[in-house]
């Protein structure tokens, strides 16, 4: 089953959004927050948001048909999320992504994590 769902919403692009979203935010409500923060809502790509506390988070995904506004709760502690200082918006991989949502250090994946001799 779990196949079949991903075969149905294909995502080939993530943003992440660095301000918070009020949770109580309906699938109208994000998806003008997603035009507002990214300027458009493009097919295939997933926009996620954060609360303040950044133990909720919604993610809006354009299909290329409809829209697609998914929840997830922590009930202990807190997504790593972006600094404010990174800007207002960020790409992150797919790899990131499913970090991202099971808790895990994100942003130290990738070239991220490289270890250079200065």
């Amino acid at each position: 089953m779990a196949a079949r769902a991903a075969a149905v919403i294909r995502i080939d692009a993530v943003w992440l959004a660095v301000e918070p979203l009020d949770m109580r935010a309906g699938t109208e409500t994000a998806l003008a927050r997603v035009i507002k923060v990214f300027g458009e809502a493009r097919a295939h790509n997933a926009y996620l948001f954060a609360n303040r506390r950044a133990n909720r988070m919604k993610v809006l995904v354009h299909d290329g048909i409809g829209v697609w506004l998914c929840a997830r709760r922590l009930h202990q502690g807190s997504f790593t999320w972006a600094p404010s200082p990174a800007g207002s918006v960020m790409a992150i991989t797919a790899e990131q992504l499913q970090a991202l949502v099971i808790g895990l250090p994100w942003h130290r994946i990738g070239t991220a994590a490289t270890i250079r001799v200065a």
